[in-house]
């Protein structure tokens, strides 16, 4: 057993405004989107465009897609995030478990210097990201390495076959069934990533084809019932295909007027399941005729919360 104060597990997630409001998103899209790992454009031509052009314009657009989705406690990435690390924080009394924010609030590098100061020996940082990315995994690396230095740090890099969260996500997508009604195509929607930075030899595709793959199986799906798809497209360059708008409305044409959507690589919801999909998405495909029923992420589910644990521990050979 290890003492409260000796052991630390950090779930990291990507971030969010603290508010939706213009002024909050510029702030917290400036951060991110300045993150070399997420835009890789040389600064001295990206900063300009950033502040000049993509910032004011889509400041006000976030900040009224926020708004459709925002709860009574706040964002619901932060939310959720938080609601999970109680949910592991039950699962691992003897530990302390900390949620963090790659961009915004509570920031990473922070709380990291916080615990380097403390009586905390053994460090786990579990990024809430189940496919490994350059873009993602690896920023929350780079802030790792650069804070921690003489710790006793485990990064959890990569979960997208885990067999623990594989079944915590079958489980969701059969209980919605159970209540909805089966025999719908399913479609996994992953968040896109441009397809330069996959030719470059970042894993993250395959790593979304191994858990939609796993998810399946364990379902007892067919090859011809369930499909994957990448959402998010943001700027002209082309992006990992096919896109999810595109993928529904193929099945749409095809005749298919039933899907289910389900985002197993966002842990908990946020803007892109909420408004990108179970709002606009849904939208979209009933003007095609058909009906889209979004699976909620895992958030604080119980299965979620032990198989993340089980990850955790592992990683500190508990």
């Amino acid at each position: 057993m290890h003492d409260a104060a000796e052991t630390a597990l950090v779930t990291v997630n990507l971030g969010t405004p603290e508010a939706p409001t213009a002024a909050a998103v510029r702030r917290y899209l400036a951060e991110f989107l300045g993150d070399p790992r997420v835009v890789s454009i040389p600064p001295l031509l990206w900063k300009p465009l950033l502040h000049g052009l993509i910032l004011p314009l889509r400041g006000p657009r976030s900040a009224a897609n926020y708004a459709k989705i925002w709860m009574d406690e706040g964002s619901p990435l932060l939310v959720h995030t938080r609601r999970l690390a109680a949910a592991l924080q039950q699962r691992l009394p003897d530990w302390r478990v900390l949620p963090a924010m790659r961009y915004g609030a509570p920031a990473l590098r922070a709380l990291l210097r916080e615990l380097r100061a403390s009586d905390v020996r053994r460090l786990v940082v579990l990024p809430l990201y189940p496919q490994y990315s350059t873009t993602t995994t690896a920023s929350v690396a780079d802030v790792v390495a650069e804070e921690t230095q003489g710790m006793d740090v485990t990064l959890i890099e990569d979960y997208s076959s885990d067999a623990g969260w594989v079944e915590a996500v079958a489980g969701s997508v059969r209980s919605h069934r159970a209540r909805h009604g089966a025999g719908r195509h399913l479609l996994f929607s992953f968040h896109g990533l441009p397809q330069r930075v996959a030719d470059a030899g970042d894993p993250y595709p395959q790593r979304c084809l191994d858990s939609a793959t796993a998810v399946a199986a364990a379902l007892g799906l067919e090859p011809g019932q369930w499909s994957l798809a990448y959402q998010s497209r943001f700027g002209r360059e082309r992006w990992l295909e096919p896109a999810t708008v595109d993928a529904l409305d193929r099945l749409a044409a095809a005749g298919v007027r039933d899907v289910d959507v389900v985002c197993p690589g966002f842990a908990v919801d946020c803007i892109e399941t909420l408004e990108e999909v179970a709002m606009g998405l849904a939208e979209h495909f009933a003007g095609r005729g058909g009906q889209l029923r979004y699976i909620p992420c895992l958030n604080d589910a119980p299965a979620h919360a032990e198989a993340l644990a089980r990850l955790a521990r592992r990683a500190a050979g508990a």
